[in-house]
């Protein structure tokens, strides 16, 4: 059972980021904190959360005493002891005052927005800090509280080269961060970044990007960083449990504007308006949903193996189909489709498990796209047994 809380100031936005985000103002942070205190109090889990993780937009733009307010109500809502908790920071954000804070409140693992340690790829990207930024942030975690650390790197920037990208890997594994998330940069629309696509400013290069993914994908394991999903690598035992947990279909609950959930049979993501999400936690009032779907279990099934395959150590559809209670006919395309595949040399299935090899994995995204759904079996009579 996982908790996401989304905290969606900004002070800048980089050119390619598209989550919802909010400039930060005296009155807008109080409303969040008014409808967060509220929507925890409505919408509690069932259970304890065994993680946590803390998003946005910045959450280290909150002061020392916003981040302890925000630690409160999370606690609020009722923990596992010794939960996995992670909060984003920027770099800028960072001190020993907050860190100090977080960690008394049980926050154990840190994300850095990193990026890149090339000065020009960070203008390029539009990043509001310097790279030294990055050194400091990570100098003041290692100071002050026992942060399992991430560093977050994008690859694919316009005018980046291979060996510049060889160049920030080597660099943050320098560091000895526990986890490493790798990221190609994508082009979403209401960007600055996507504008610039539009314009031919830039363009799509396929190819360069395999060549990217390629040399993370060596490079990284061979210097103690395990790849266990397409774009994350830790070093032995120190994954990210949330990912693993929203990845394997298991249920969490998100808090705040645009933060989605996945509980008690729905699918909802709130409003991405601060002030519509709030509005709608107030006592009586009527939540303000972007999104609300029933999902049941051959979704969970479906997405499971989709999120599965994405995943190193790969699927087992044999385990898939009985957790969620699919039938083993219903498997039958997703089986042909599967063998496809291997033919292929994109899949490899051994001792009833089946992953993507190096080439499925740079298609991960493709090989989604085209997975069959599964189907219902038909008795004799025509009659569905499941579906």
């Amino acid at each position: 059972m996982g908790l996401y809380a989304h905290v969606p100031f900004c002070s800048t936005t980089c050119d390619f980021c598209a989550f919802y985000q909010e400039r930060p103002s005296k009155k807008g942070i109080e409303s969040f904190f008014r409808g967060l205190e509220s929507e925890i109090l409505r919408f509690p889990g069932d259970r304890p959360f065994s993680t946590v993780f803390v998003g946005g937009g910045t959450p280290g733009i909150l002061s020392a005493d916003q981040l302890e307010r925000l630690c409160g109500l999370i606690r609020s809502a009722g923990l596992e002891k010794g939960c996995e908790w992670t909060i984003e920071l920027a770099p800028t954000q960072v001190s020993a005052e907050k860190l100090r804070i977080l960690a008394e409140n049980g926050v154990n693992r840190a994300s850095i927005g990193a990026q890149t340690f090339d000065p020009g790829m960070m203008e390029a990207l539009g990043r509001g800090h310097k790279v030294e930024k990055t050194y400091e942030a990570y100098s003041l975690l290692r100071e002050n509280g026992a942060f399992r650390v991430n560093l977050d790197l994008i690859f694919g920037a316009p005018g980046q080269t291979l060996a510049m990208w060889e160049e920030d890997l080597h660099k943050a594994v320098e560091l000895d961060p526990e986890h490493l998330s790798t990221y190609c940069l994508t082009f979403e629309e209401d960007t600055a970044m996507y504008l610039r696509l539009a314009e031919g400013k830039v363009r799509l290069e396929p190819e360069r990007e395999a060549s990217f993914y390629e040399k993370a994908w060596a490079l990284l394991p061979a210097l103690g960083y395990a790849q266990y999903e397409v774009s994350n690598f830790s070093k032995p035992g120190m994954p990210c449990l949330h990912n693993l947990n929203t990845w394997g279909m298991n249920e969490w609950i998100g808090y705040g504007p645009s933060a989605s959930s996945q509980y008690g049979g729905f699918r909802r993501k709130n409003s991405a308006s601060l002030d519509l999400w709030e509005k709608g936690m107030r006592p009586g009032a009527e939540p303000a949903y972007d999104e609300w779907t029933p999902i049941g279990p051959r979704d969970l099934a479906m997405d499971a193996i989709i999120f599965g395959l994405r995943m190193n150590e790969g699927i087992s559809l044999v385990d898939v189909a009985r957790r969620f209670g699919v039938e083993e006919g219903e498997l039958g395309e997703i089986r042909r489709f599967f063998a496809g595949l291997e033919d292929a040399g994109m899949l490899k299935s051994e001792a009833g498990s089946s992953r993507l090899t190096t080439e499925g994995r740079m298609r991960c995204d493709a090989v989604a796209v085209e997975m069959p759904e599964l189907q219902p079996v038909r008795t004799q009579t025509g009659l569905l047994q499941a579906g």
